[in-house]
């Protein structure tokens, strides 16, 4: 009797919409998993048409794509003598569904519809989706005739069920449902279900990756059985990286681990497990058993095939391995270093263009893209073919092969400092140094003449000359003044990047990078449409404090002694006179808070769900041992009523790698309103009161000293 079974799990990088693209990623991961050995494969949510469409959900041409998909699949000799469980959209009564279609040897087993579905944070699952409610049940779904003449099946299961195959059960979670407090695998694997699937779509969130490992583990740790998880992997489309992690556990623990970010498009894992450790290990826990004595059971769809052979004493099986887990600041050198490379060769652009301020966020962007390089050096010397191939595209030089990070750095990104009357020769000196270091092609230019053009302009028409603040004007030609000068920048940015390498003698155009951080978006601490207006932004979802973490990281890593006195040096704007050749503003001064105060700031608003009044009665406790109420008070009441003054601004963001839960994109994560009454009078009143009474007290409590 066979009980050794060889199963597959793998990640993807799909891409929405590229259903050719899917369709030989999904094959060439079939194909690898039964040169394995596996008898099953499991893929990602939604592979067929990529998990990212979001509305094109709602056309039918999806729902025909993606059927045409499956076609090709049931077609292929790929796909004969093994269990395919891929993921696509199915109407069934006029209802859609996000859906496993499992089937064997051209012949669909299963259509098992996602019972759970995301809806918060970047999630909206239910506006295109409908979840099935009825558990343990199954109706008929009458193929559509293209499939029909394929499979000879007219109508196939479609509902919540189990595969029984000649030796053993296996039961699909989807993505959500493992997040679920009552997911499906408790009563499933009451029920005798020995292998459990989950097809994911999760996004990577720094510090996110352990939660997914628990999850699986503990799955297994108090019920048995043998878990896989296969993931998305690559930006598909959008603001979101999805990052692998794909993973094979038995009995609480790990067998096989799957990269968490990597530019190989298609990565199978394979592990072989003896289903009767399942068995045995299920047969102590009594309490599981007095409770599956009493389980309802699931309909079983009968599957005339084995996981396992008949022969397999000798085959070798599967050891446990200790999951290998990334810090924060590589998982910042790592994920949007991928996302990057995603968008840069999926746009057909040339590179990158970034204005390279000398400050942190941008020395950190530039970085990002040295990162980026050295992942395709490392992906092409390890004989990655769509790599190299990619590279060859992007830099048009059909025999070109990358191997030193630096050179390639030269080749795809475009640095440029642009320097006005207020800025100081150290940031300009750091910028340079920084460039020359990463290897990006350094661009020194002035912007005063076009300044001195726009302003030229206003007095030409008004016959007004604004004045600085340190010159005697007022607030308000004050921060015309520098806004005019921020945004000079982004015009100036977007002609080089349009011609820079057209005045080289190269084909093509560059993405301009933003680097605002999350913390600068959430206060609005930047001009709208200065540089913060981008064509992609790689660190917007990002924290300050992590972001100087990830700094002091590649300086040590990467050997970049530049950084260090990026690293030191006040973050500044550089928009205001200097004061004897010295700057004279800081960003934390003009904010009137530090850059640590806006993460926590940013967490209890987003995370904690906190308004005014409730993140005051948090920052008392939090904060008793440094501040008095009045001095919370007054500091909640800046955040709000600054981050309420400047939501407008987000509604023009740049697109940003999303690896913040704070983050106040507007776009898709953060449906706030923008037009607030910025004194928030109720709120801010409630505040008050409270602070008269804790003063009262903490008067009536010294009196009685």
């Amino acid at each position: 009797m066979g009980r050794k079974v060889t199963v597959a799990t793998c990640a993807l990088n799909q891409w929405a919409l590229d259903f050719e693209g899917n369709l030989q990623r999904i094959l060439k991961s079939i194909e690898i998993a039964k040169h394995r050995g596996a008898r099953y494969r499991l893929g990602p949510e939604l592979e067929i048409c990529g998990y990212g469409c979001w509305d094109h959900y709602h056309e039918s041409d999806t729902l025909l794509h993606s059927l045409q998909v499956l076609a090709a699949l049931l077609e292929s000799p790929v796909t004969q003598d093994i269990i395919c469980d891929v993921g696509m959209p199915v109407m069934h009564r006029n209802v859609r569904y996000n859906c496993r279609v499992i089937f064997l040897n051209r012949r669909i087993l299963l259509i098992r519809p996602k019972m759970a579905l995301a809806n918060e944070g970047n999630y909206r699952e239910l506006r295109w989706f409908t979840p099935w409610s009825r558990s343990r049940q199954t109706e008929e779904y009458f193929l559509p005739r293209m499939i029909q003449e394929l499979t000879k099946q007219e109508t196939v299961p479609f509902g919540d069920a189990v595969l029984a195959t000649l030796d053993t059960c296996i039961g699909s979670e989807v993505c959500e449902e493992l997040w679920t407090p009552r997911s499906p695998h408790v009563d499933m694997g009451l029920d005798g279900v020995e292998i459990f699937t989950n097809a994911s779509g999760s996004h990577h969130v720094l510090r996110k990756a352990h939660a997914r490992v628990d999850l699986v583990t503990m799955a297994t740790t108090k019920n048995g059985g043998i878990y896989l998880l296969a993931n998305q992997k690559g930006c598909d489309g959008d603001r979101l990286y999805y990052d692998g992690c794909a993973m094979i556990a038995m009995n609480g623990s790990i067998f096989a681990q799957g990269s968490q970010f990597s530019l190989d498009d298609v990565e199978v894992l394979t592990a072989t497990l003896d289903l009767e450790d399942v068995r045995s290990y299920r047969a102590e826990i009594s309490s599981r058993n007095l409770e599956a004595s009493k389980v309802s059971p699931y309909p079983r769809v009968k599957v005339d095939f084995a996981l396992s052979c008949h022969e397999d004493l000798l085959e070798p099986l599967s050891e446990p391995v200790e999951w290998k887990y990334h810090s924060p600041a590589e998982e910042i050198s790592l994920g949007p270093a991928c996302w990057l490379w995603d968008f840069l060769r999926r746009s057909q652009q040339a590179g990158f263009l970034l204005p390279l301020s000398g400050g942190v966020d941008s020395a950190a962007t530039a970085c990002l893209v040295y990162s980026m390089c050295r992942q395709v050096c490392e992906a092409v010397k390890d004989g990655n073919r769509e790599v190299l191939a990619d590279v060859r595209t992007i830099v048009d030089q059909p025999s070109y092969t990358p191997q030193d990070p630096r050179e390639l750095c030269g080749r795809i990104l475009t640095t440029c400092y642009m320097a006005g009357e207020n800025s100081s020769r150290e940031t300009c000196d750091r910028a340079k140094e920084l460039a020359q270091q990463v290897g990006s092609h350094h661009l020194g230019l002035n912007i005063d003449p076009a300044v001195k053009a726009v302003v030229g302009i206003f007095s030409l028409v008004t016959g007004k000359s604004p004045l600085f603040a340190a010159h005697g004007g007022s607030s308000r030609e004050n921060l015309a003044l520098q806004n005019v000068q921020a945004r000079v920048r982004m015009v100036v940015a977007y002609l080089f990047a349009q011609l820079s390498l057209w005045s080289r003698g190269a084909r093509g155009g560059l993405l301009v990078l933003g680097s605002a951080n999350v913390d600068e978006s959430l206060l609005g601490y930047l001009t709208k449409y200065d540089c913060s207006s981008a064509d992609i932004n790689p660190i917007g979802g990002i924290s300050k404090t992590d972001l100087k973490d990830f700094v002091q990281f590649c300086m040590e890593s990467f050997q970049l002694p530049a950084l260090q006195s990026i690293l030191v040096a006040p973050p500044t704007a550089e928009l205001e006179p200097l004061a004897s050749g010295q700057v004279s503003q800081t960003d934390e001064e003009d904010m009137g808070m530090t850059y640590a105060e806006l993460s926590v700031y940013g967490r209890l608003r987003k995370l904690a769900k906190t308004g005014p009044y409730g993140m005051f009665c948090k920052l008392l406790v939090m904060w008793r041992d440094v501040c008095t109420p009045r001095q919370v008070a007054d500091k909640v009441k800046r955040f709000f009523s600054k981050y309420s003054i400047n939501r407008h601004k987000m509604t023009t963001l740049t697109p940003a790698y999303h690896a913040e839960s704070y983050s106040p994109d507007d776009n898709r994560f953060d449906l706030r309103p923008f037009l607030y009454n910025t004194r928030w009078p109720w709120q801010f009143r409630c505040i008050d009161k409270q602070v008269l009474q804790l003063e009262r007290r903490q008067q009536d409590l010294e009196g009685v000293d």
